[in-house]
């Protein structure tokens, strides 16, 4: 099997499969799943036009890209056999019994299970509860990243949710993920548009009614010039959430901390006040 990829970074050019009469999936190759799930399990609309949504395509995995505390990320083609493709990040989560890492229950304050059983199940950490938790956080980062890409909060766009399973755009060139803040070399002046955007990410999440909860330059990548967030599932509703603002101002210092560090000067406590600002 023969991939063809050009320089965009969510497409792939030429013949995707060269692969005469593939009828049928291959060992690391799996049907489409997007026909499976119903409209509430899918990214906004309108849905991006390099997405392809086709029956007839397959989703071929390409190997992993990270490995997490909690959830392992995979690059996936998604082509039709013959035709061009978009390139996928596949977000899985662990359930806590194979998992080690359990996010703190401030997270949750504001926001409950609907689903009593499920709840009673988590708490009693049974073989069930451990696969809705799983299922739980990955539905709650679908839902941020839906709520962000409306609000137009630079993130990855969410193409669906499927069980402990999520599909977002990949960001990067090729099979190369965008580097992460935390991994870049610039210093000083050079970071002062970087900056610029993470404050309108912060300003972003704030007049949405949200703070990221655990953002630092670990979750911010830097594609082609532009700061993307990531890693949403502990979003924090500030008003709901009786220590929203003690997240919103942590991730304000964090962020801050970092910049400060590499030479650009910061004013966390002005930056703070002005996104709580956002809130009235």
């Amino acid at each position: 099997m023969a991939f063809d990829r050009s320089d965009h970074p969510y497409f792939t050019a030429g013949s995707a499969f060269e692969v005469a009469d593939l009828d049928e999936p291959e060992a690391d190759q799996r049907w489409s799943t997007w026909p499976a799930t119903t409209p509430s399990e899918r990214g906004p609309r309108p849905h991006p036009d390099w997405l392809v949504t086709a029956a007839a395509a397959f989703d071929t995995e390409l190997g992993i890209v990270k490995t997490g505390k909690e959830a392992d990320v995979f690059l996936i083609e998604r082509a039709i056999p013959g035709s061009a493709g978009c390139i996928l990040a596949a977000k899985r989560y662990r359930d806590t019994a194979h998992s080690d890492f359990h996010r703190s229950g401030q997270y949750e304050e504001g926001r409950r299970l609907r689903n009593s059983r499920d709840a009673r199940a988590i708490e009693r950490k049974s073989s069930h509860g451990r696969a809705v938790a799983a299922g739980h956080w990955a539905l709650n980062e679908f839902g941020a990243l839906c709520r962000a890409w409306d609000a137009g909060i630079p993130v990855p766009y969410p193409v669906q949710i499927s069980g402990t399973e999520l599909l977002m755009q990949f960001i990067g060139k090729g099979r190369t993920a965008a580097p992460r803040l935390a991994q870049t070399r610039v210093r000083g002046a050079e970071l002062t548009e970087l900056f610029a955007q993470v404050v309108s990410i912060l300003t972003g999440f704030a007049r949405a009614g949200f703070a990221h909860g655990d953002l630092s330059a670990y979750n911010l990548l830097v594609h082609q010039g532009r700061v993307v967030v990531i890693d949403l599932p502990q979003i924090v509703d500030l008003a709901a959430n009786p220590a929203g603002l003690d997240f919103l101002h942590r991730d304000v210092a964090n962020v801050c901390t970092w910049f400060s560090r590499r030479g650009l000067e910061t004013a966390p406590e002005d930056l703070f006040a002005e996104l709580v600002a956002q809130l009235w």
